[in-house]
């Protein structure tokens, strides 16, 4: 965690994300919730808590949201789902990287969810996402879907929102990316 910039996200609580280092979540199957615009650090914090995690001899697998919908379509369409299901809840902490990128039809927000539900109360999450919750009936195709998913990811969960422009194009020509320029708009909208 040592270089996270902290400058570019002052209203993060360190001494949380401090505690969350520690890794006690882990022990109570709690969740974290990274959420904010592209570039604000959520991919950067959820690499570095995995990590941490590994470190103390947790079980880590990391991948994109659509790499886990990859890995459940193709172990439902031999007839493995259930042992797959079963293998990826051996893991102690699973990260769910962006979600909200691509929408998912129908088939892979059930597989989603399914992945989401095995875990509840059992075994740790931690999920990156651009999109606010509210907008995750887009995501999933299904306003109940999405519901159903939330309510099991936040129940046991920190949710952490990070704000502000890419890091990533900071330092350029460009003043701000699309998807926080309307969410900006929307802000002062209401």
């Amino acid at each position: 965690m040592t270089d996270f910039d902290f400058t570019a996200q002052p209203h993060i609580d360190r001494a949380q994300i401090a505690r969350l280092e520690a890794g006690g979540w882990l022990a109570e199957a709690r969740n974290i919730v990274l959420l904010g615009p592209p570039g604000t650090g959520k991919t950067h914090l959820a690499t570095a808590l995995a990590i941490a995690a590994a470190q103390t001899g947790h079980r880590v697998t990391f991948a994109p949201s659509t790499g886990w919908i990859t890995r459940l379509a193709e172990a439902h369409r031999i007839g493995r789902l259930d042992a797959e299901l079963r293998k990826i809840s051996r893991t102690g902490l699973i990260v769910i990287d962006e979600v909200g990128y691509i929408p998912f039809d129908t088939e892979a927000a059930n597989l989603f969810f399914q992945l989401v539900s095995t875990r509840y109360e059992k075994s740790s999450i931690i999920l990156t996402s651009n999109l606010p919750f509210s907008r995750w009936g887009q995501v999933f195709g299904e306003a109940t879907i999405a519901s159903a998913m939330i309510d099991r990811i936040v129940h046991h969960a920190d949710v952490i929102a990070l704000k502000g422009a890419s890091y990533r194009i900071k330092h350029t020509a460009i003043e701000s990316l699309p998807s926080v320029e309307a969410d900006r708009q929307a802000d002062s909208n209401p």
